[in-house]
């Protein structure tokens, strides 16, 4: 039996808030795809989670899950990584964190993410390009010893967050790394 074997489930953090701004201030989570909204995949790709925040307005789910809004409103991807991860009932040793624009996870990739994880501060997916992605599962005892205090949250960059984390990075297989941030995005798919 390997460590990977013996290792505690995850909590995931949903990041669905946002303006939505290269999208007329449409709510991305409640965009459909296949006749599914991004959230439920979203949803779909943390199934295995063992409690799930979603950093958005409440929508009706098929899952039981924790609403929050980040606080401060609007106050960015890191005000709402860490008020998601305040709103977990039960610490975890690791959480998933995805983004509700990325229909092309699967559980599938979280599990490659955790794998990779495991042991470290953490494990970041990769587009081919490179680029990181938000999709990330981190050690929630590093994610708190790297915090900013309240006021620092506040539009802080998510890359200035993880800047003293070593992340692992996993390299996206097929779709996975795609984001919708626009309608040429959405029409692109």
């Amino acid at each position: 039996m390997t460590a990977w074997d013996e290792w505690e489930p995850y909590a995931a953090v949903l990041l669905a808030g946002g303006r939505s701004s290269r999208l007329d201030g449409i709510d991305k989570s409640g965009i459909e795809l296949g006749g599914r909204t991004m959230l439920a995949w979203a949803l779909d790709a943390v199934v295995d989670a063992m409690e799930v925040v979603v950093v958005g307005d409440q929508v009706i789910t098929e899952r039981p899950v924790t609403f929050v809004r980040e606080d401060p409103r609007f106050g960015g991807p890191v005000a709402a990584l860490l008020t998601g991860v305040d709103a977990l009932l039960r610490p975890r040793a690791y959480v998933g964190v995805v983004a509700v624009d990325m229909p092309f996870l699967r559980p599938r990739t979280l599990s490659r993410l955790r794998e990779a994880a495991f042991g470290r501060d953490g494990a970041v997916l990769v587009g081919p390009d490179g680029c990181r992605q938000l999709a990330m599962v981190l050690s929630a005892d590093r994610l708190a010893e790297v915090r900013p205090d309240h006021e620092g949250q506040h539009n802080m960059p998510l890359h200035k967050l993880l800047a003293d984390l070593e992340l692992v990075e996993v390299p996206s297989e097929g779709d996975e790394h795609r984001d919708i941030d626009t309608w040429t995005d959405l029409k692109n798919l």
